[in-house]
């Protein structure tokens, strides 16, 4: 009853309410901030290097990691797969819409989280949705059910998605036994994790800086060769990505498994773009104006989505293994590494889920944690604290026993619901993001390193910093 429930819960939003809320967001943030995606893209690139402007807060390129370390995991490599498979070849080109759209609204909740973030006692900043929701809508009640739908979605939603990815990355194995494998693997994982996030937000930093670049790199690597070694499917490939995006009769014949929706689902559940997830990054970093941050983490959009997710499709299009029901996930990625590499690929693609997905269980908590510390004005006790490791540990060995279907359908549905919080909220507040936006602009024609102060842009809420 619980599969049938939550599956009818992630057709509906993700048929009618998501699709249109998703892209009409992206598309007027698109206008209002003049294509930032594209226009200030080589700035992001800039930007991400610079140190951090205060000793106590992270630095652009740490809070980047804490964050696609969250967004590069399992959507990356068995989302695509599950996509493809179900929705066929076209829901790549819809992935790709999701992105390039989903960043413009990535760059307007990020700025806005540095623009209202707030300062620790010890001289860390932090904030987020839930922190703008309530220093501009003056709504304390909606900016915790926003809390506690963050720590629903991460902690539990795509923590057990991550978990099960990984014990079905072992399925294509001999020694793989459906009673014992998952439980041996699950408390195995469950052990790692536990130790990992006893460290704190600055352990987390710190793995994930070293981890996140090192993985991706080489798992671009496999997909590179995979598609030069079949080089001559590259023009099907094209061609079966445009044909089928725009096969209007396959999609409207059957909307809930159609390339749009599959494409749009897996996009967002991967890139995040507007669900209010990375703005809670970007606060925790030290820069001179909130815009910087802003296009940080508007690029970590592109390397999630453009790059990783791009490449999981090219590598899965070109191996020559025709895409199925039964391969849907991990399978499919499985046969087409082996396809060109052999046994050898079948290990290297279970060796980089496993780092995609185990960086996402700490980037994932990262923000339970920051839900948590809003609901509790910042100061949870330690006993709060150490159930709610407890929680996310048993989440983790919990999620490796789970069935297909209803670990992905219970991630979607409450990603939905955080989403239909953050979305709306961005509109109506979007306009000092927007300004912000100006202000940065005229300083950098004006051949300045861009600093900011809220009175430049006549802003009238209070803010800890800027002033």
């Amino acid at each position: 009853m619980f599969a049938q429930i939550i599956n009818t819960l992630s057709d509906l939003l993700y048929s009618y309410i998501l699709i249109i809320l998703l892209l009409g967001t992206g598309i007027y943030f698109s206008v209002r901030t003049r294509f930032v995606q594209f226009r200030m893209l080589w700035e992001s690139i800039r930007v991400v290097m610079e140190p951090k402007n205060d000793e106590n807060g992270l630095s652009s390129f740490q809070a980047l990691m804490v964050s696609t370390a969250s967004r590069v995991g399992t959507g990356n490599i068995a989302g695509i797969s599950t996509a493809i498979c179900l929705g066929g070849p076209g829901a790549v080109f819809w992935m790709w819409i999701t992105a390039l759209l989903g960043s413009a609204s990535a760059f307007i909740e990020s700025t806005l989280a540095q623009i209202y973030k707030r300062k620790a006692e010890d001289g860390t900043c932090y904030g987020g949705p839930a922190y703008y929701i309530q220093a501009v809508l003056k709504s304390r009640w909606l900016g915790a059910l926003f809390a506690v739908f963050l720590i629903l979605t991460y902690m539990v939603g795509f923590n057990m998605v991550a978990s099960f990815n990984i014990v079905d990355s072992f399925r294509a194995y001999s020694f793989f036994d459906a009673s014992t494998t998952p439980l041996i693997i699950g408390g195995i994982l469950a052990v790692i994790f536990a130790i990992c996030i006893c460290g704190g937000s600055t352990r987390i930093s710190k793995i994930t800086g070293v981890l996140v670049p090192v993985m991706g790199i080489f798992y671009l690597l496999l997909a590179l060769y995979v598609v030069v070694t079949h080089f001559e499917l590259i023009p099907r490939m094209f061609s079966d990505i445009f044909s089928n995006a725009f096969d209007i009769h396959a999609i409207f014949g059957g909307f809930t498994g159609s390339c749009v929706m599959q494409g749009i689902k897996r996009g967002l559940f991967s890139n995040e773009a507007g669900v209010g997830s990375a703005p809670n990054a970007a606060a925790s970093a030290s820069v001179s104006h909130p815009v910087k941050q802003g296009l940080v983490q508007m690029l970590s959009v592109f390397i999630d989505t453009i790059v990783i997710c791009s490449a999981t499709s090219f590598l899965l299009l070109c191996s020559g293994i025709a895409p199925s029901d039964e391969l849907k996930g991990m399978p499919w990625v499985q046969a087409a590494a082996e396809a060109s590499l052999g046994q050898a690929g079948v290990i290297f693609i279970t060796i980089a889920l496993f780092l995609f997905a185990f960086t996402t269980l700490i980037g994932n908590f990262f923000y339970a944690e920051m839900g948590l510390g809003y609901l509790c004005d910042k100061k949870p006790n330690r006993n709060l604290l150490i159930a709610l490791r407890a929680v996310a540990t048993i989440v983790v060995f919990g999620g490796s026993m789970m069935e297909f279907s209803v670990a992905w359908s219970t991630a979607d549905v409450i990603m939905g619901f955080l989403a239909l919080i953050n979305l709306p909220v961005i509109i109506i507040l979007g306009g000092p993001a927007i300004h912000c936006m100006r202000d940065y602009m005229k300083q950098k024609q004006a051949g300045k390193n861009p600093v900011f102060r809220a009175k430049d842009i006549q802003l009238k809420d209070k803010t800890d910093f800027w002033n």
